[in-house]
């Protein structure tokens, strides 16, 4: 009998052993935003009846001949092929509410400023209720991590968005971020001249900057500096969505696709990334689909109430606004493909919690109040 509990004990110490190596062979986290990407286009592809109205695609053939295919899962490969090609096939998604995986926001407002707290923090706080450029009271994981010894100043954080200076309360955490029209010393050429061209190329929006600049300016980073955590919040496929300029929507989505996939290779072509890291790519809230003009639109019934009252005609809030999806690839991470998520939703304030495990970090001993760990997207 004691050998039989010397044995279990024995096996117990070996499973933990396994389980702390398993989480050491994740050191670094890229965390990558598309803001307000529909699952919809994600995993349907292009949508024809949007596609095809004069009155939001003014390019309709030319998307038409680059995305559209035989069938809705041709369409979604065409629109995003390394998602499709790559992150989904070996790694784990959810969110293809067709085929019974769900995932959704847990806050009440469905718009931007909720959504990324959410994610980023893993705290959902119901007083964020507006885009106003207030301080977030809240730490997000990166803030936590980067007040660690084992993190500090390794973490870098890039957005097109002018508000991700509050959402990260930078005077706070003093966390390196470049974001909006904002743009660092230049420590090289490449550096010199993307400065420049961010002025010379005027954004369509006063408070987003095109993505190019972010992506490019996050790339010469990690390149220059090797940060262990990374954030990448790209902004232009929810301006262009409000705009009604659905032509220019699936555009960005398609760029996005391939700046997310020029992530990727620098992550396997650098051997200080290569094999230890994490690539996860979420949104930060959905759009409506029914009836049609409500694309454009994402607020919940309590937002078109309060903040959005231009929304107001719509009773019950712009429905579908809270659907989102997710998806990961790397080590520590299953190759699972799909998930199916029964008569439950995965929800975005358990994405910073699950980051932290795949680190073999304990999201308690940062913050107990965190959405706990997601198992679907650990081994």
């Amino acid at each position: 009998m004691k050998a039989f509990i010397c044995v279990i004990g024995l096996m117990l110490q070996v499973e933990i052993a396994l389980a702390a190596t398993a989480d050491a062979t994740v050191s670094n986290i890229f965390l990558v935003t598309l803001d307000g990407l529909r699952w919809q286009e994600v995993f349907r592809g292009l949508d024809q009846s949007l596609a095809t109205n004069g009155d939001y695609a003014e390019r309709s053939e030319t998307i038409i001949a680059l995305y559209g295919g035989p069938n809705a899962e041709d369409s979604a490969e065409a629109l995003m092929p390394f998602l499709h090609n790559t992150v989904f096939r070996e790694g784990t998604m959810v969110g293809n509410r067709d085929r019974n995986s769900c995932a959704r926001v847990s806050n009440s407002w469905y718009f931007s400023y909720p959504g990324y707290n959410e994610i980023l923090t893993g705290v959902v706080d119901e007083s964020i209720d507006s885009n106003a450029k207030i301080p977030n009271a809240n730490k997000t994981f990166l803030e936590l991590l980067n007040d660690t010894e084992d993190y500090r100043d390794r973490v870098a954080a890039f957005g097109s968005w002018d508000v991700f200076p509050y959402i990260f309360n930078v005077q706070r955490s003093g966390l390196h971020l470049n974001a909006a029209q904002n743009a660092d010393p230049a420590e090289n050429a490449f550096e010199v001249f993307l400065n420049r061209l961010q002025d010379d190329i005027p954004s369509p929006w006063g408070n987003v900057r095109l993505d190019a600049f972010t992506h490019h300016y996050a790339l010469s980073h990690i390149r220059n500096h090797h940060p262990r955590i990374v954030y990448i919040g790209y902004g232009e496929t929810d301006d262009f969505a409000h705009d009604g300029q659905y032509d220019q929507y699936v555009m960005a989505a398609n760029r996005n696709d391939r700046f997310i996939e020029e992530l990727w290779e620098l992550i396997e072509g650098d051997d200080f990334y290569k094999g230890n890291t994490v690539l996860f790519v979420t949104v930060d809230h959905g759009r409506g689909e029914e009836p049609e003009e409500t694309w454009r639109h994402h607020a919940s019934k309590q937002s078109v109430s309060r903040s959005m009252q231009s929304l107001a005609r719509y009773e019950e809030g712009i429905v579908g606004s809270d659907a989102v999806w997710m998806a990961a690839i790397g080590p520590g991470v299953p190759v699972s493909g799909l998930v199916g998520t029964g008569d439950g939703c995965l929800t975005s304030n358990r994405i910073a919690a699950t980051l932290l495990k795949l680190l073999g970090e304990d999201y308690r001993v940062f913050d107990p109040g965190m959405g706990a760990p997601m198992p679907e997207f650990l081994q």
